[in-house]
């Protein structure tokens, strides 16, 4: 995985204002190679649509991915005749390549891609990119697996994409429903934070940043879509499967083991409810109760096993002490890192010593059991005193949850969430150099890597209130235009 430094926070999400001057609100790239044949009528199709139902300015993009036929003479002629066209060459392949180096670029707040033959109905291009224009989501993707989806094609595909959905849930825990639609949006300042993340520069592009961006806490909108397939499509299926795979290996693999700095980008939007300090309303409560259920069932069986090992050379009493001290040790050090996430060494003693106050109250509990028992029965069986400290055990973890939640690792409020909320957003990169004159309309480029933005530096502890936002600006219809006579009367 890349190991570039930690790109910076993201900003509070907001409605993207429309009023600057010359600058589109919505990029949309459409990645090609050897599309000499449907990229004309593709992008005369959308440019007439957004004319038509967009109400704000915008541009689209022809990537071309090092094509060896006709298609970079079609993209510059298109360019040359249309204002709102642009063409991009890039001389290596790779859908993932391109969109990174266009997204990179461009300096419109809304980015989106769809592929050239249009298999998606264009009607749902501006519910797909709205949630972000509002600033209610980051990212947006067409689904052809949604309910409300009417989608045509064969048998094949259809079962390699439910599949291979299956996959990325069952593998990756993703949530989203289709990751290989070729209809998506990201919000710019979100692509900057993300596109160094991502490693990938084929088909699996979308999908990696999808189980990034998931990861990271950040929303995601869904838009039901029409899809009729391409039968023509030039996709190379089964090489197509295993790149994938071989990818879901590699984000998997990086995910378990803590490679990516996901945990920083977590909630990163100072507009979150769960930021916020409401009194009277517990912090984290059922993810903390799930994750000390889950550190307390591991810890039992330990202290289980280890208590039938120790029993078999010494008494009750002691074997039941050696145990409960062992596993306390290692169920204080997980709560710890899992339950409560408490980073770093400072105040590890200190917790070890009042997990061993709770300890002492976890032993009187089940020593006093077992006293109990040893009273009742002279000679209890094995399997007796086995029950009878899982019953003491389940009502010494109710106390202990309650005592590590309220005194060890007591919930600090607005201290500990002053450094998310102090937190200035990361500047903004500065908006690319304009082509010079004659060349507006059709640019080269490389392959362009996301710069990495500077390291984050540290805030101090004492929360800073943010200023109040300012009113923001309505967002002006776009203006009729007038119909080009040399771009109407060639459709």
């Amino acid at each position: 995985m890349r190991t570039d430094p930690y790109p910076g926070t993201l900003p509070a999400r907001e409605h993207l204002p429309a009023a600057w001057a010359g600058t589109p609100v919505l990029d949309v790239v459409v990645p090609v190679f050897n599309e000499e044949k449907d990229l004309r009528p593709c992008v005369r199709r959308l440019h007439e649509h957004l004319i038509r139902t967009f109400p704000y300015a915008f541009r689209i993009t022809i990537a071309d991915n090092a094509s060896t036929d006709g298609t970079p003479l079609v993209a510059a002629d298109l360019a040359r005749r249309i204002e709102e066209v642009r063409s991009v060459r890039l001389e290596r392949k790779g859908r993932g390549r391109a969109l990174r180096s266009v997204w990179s670029a461009s300096d419109a707040p809304v980015l989106a891609y769809m592929d050239v033959d249009l298999s998606t109905d264009l009607n749902a291009l501006l519910p797909l990119v709205a949630p972000l224009i509002s600033g209610h989501s980051d990212l947006a993707v067409g689904s052809r697996l949604s309910r409300g989806s009417r989608v045509v094609r064969g048998a094949k595909r259809e079962f390699i994409s439910r599949s291979y959905n299956l996959i990325l849930r069952g593998s990756l825990q993703a949530r989203f429903s289709d990751a290989q639609c070729g209809f998506k949006a990201i919000r710019r300042d979100v692509a900057q934070v993300l596109l160094p993340l991502v490693e990938d520069g084929g088909w699996f592009f979308d999908t990696e940043l999808l189980v990034l961006a998931e990861r990271a806490g950040l929303r995601i909108h869904e838009v039901p879509v029409d899809w009729v397939d391409d039968p023509d499509s030039s996709v190379h299926i089964v090489r197509t499967a295993t790149e994938d795979l071989k990818g879901v290996w590699r984000v998997g693999r990086a995910l378990a083991t803590g490679a990516l700095p996901l945990d920083r980008l977590a909630r990163p939007f100072g507009d979150d409810p769960r930021d916020r300090d409401l009194a009277d309303v517990p912090r984290g409560l059922t993810r903390q109760l799930v994750g000390f259920c889950a550190v307390g069932a591991v810890s039992t069986v330990c202290y289980l096993l280890l208590y039938s090992a120790f029993r078999t050379v010494t008494g009750p009493q002691p074997a039941n002490g050696l145990a409960l001290l062992v596993s306390a040790v290692a169920n204080t050090a997980a709560n710890r890192r899992l339950t409560f996430r408490v980073r770093g060494r400072g105040g590890m003693v200190r917790h070890q010593a009042q997990g061993l106050v709770v300890l002492a109250i976890g032993l009187a509990l089940t020593s006093g059991s077992l006293a109990a028992l040893d009273m009742a029965s002279g000679d209890p069986a094995h399997s007796t005193e086995l029950a009878v400290l899982v019953a003491a055990n389940l009502a010494a973890t109710v106390l202990r949850f309650l005592l590590f939640r309220a005194w060890v690792f007591p919930d600090r409020g607005p201290a500990r969430a002053a450094g998310a909320v102090s937190r200035a957003p990361a500047p903004s990169p500065a908006s690319p150099v304009a082509p010079p004159p004659g060349q507006a309309a059709s640019w080269t480029t490389s392959e362009a890597g996301a710069a990495p933005l500077p390291p984050r530096t540290p805030q101090p502890d004492t929360p800073v209130t943010p200023p109040p936002a300012p009113a923001r600006p309505r967002l002006p219809a776009r203006p009729a235009r007038q119909p080009d006579h040399d771009q109407r009367t060639t459709r």
